[in-house]
């Protein structure tokens, strides 16, 4: 499959890892409480991308890698944003352990051309 390549200079683009250990048994509530922020945040126009996974191994562990076009706006302005309360409110009861977050400066990405349309 042909591939497409994205040079990022230092343009303040900026990318976060978050990891999260939900508590046992509490998963299918923290992924109901981040759905509907994640369907929100595509809609915010300094958003450029956000992919969820979850371990293999540990199906209480997820990881979260977004990417935002300034630091200082997402700290200001998203982060605040009334759709995100609920969540971040929840999080001290559903977590095991505090969130880790990771801050990092986008250099290249490289991804798959869909030319099938879709």
């Amino acid at each position: 499959m042909p591939t497409s390549t994205v040079t990022r200079p230092d343009d303040g683009t900026v990318a976060f890892t978050v990891t999260l250990h939900a508590k046992p048994g509490r998963e299918a509530e923290f992924l109901d409480l981040l759905t509907p922020v994640l369907d929100a945040m595509r809609h915010e126009p300094g958003f450029i991308n956000a992919v969820l996974h979850r371990s293999p191994d540990d199906p209480t562990l997820f990881m979260l890698y977004e990417t935002w076009a300034d630091l200082d706006e997402l700290v200001r302005v998203q982060i605040p944003r009334a759709y995100r309360q609920a969540y971040i409110a929840a999080l001290p009861d559903l977590l095991r352990q505090e969130r880790g977050v990771t801050l990092w400066q986008p250099m290249r990405g490289d991804f798959a051309i869909d030319r099938s349309g879709g």
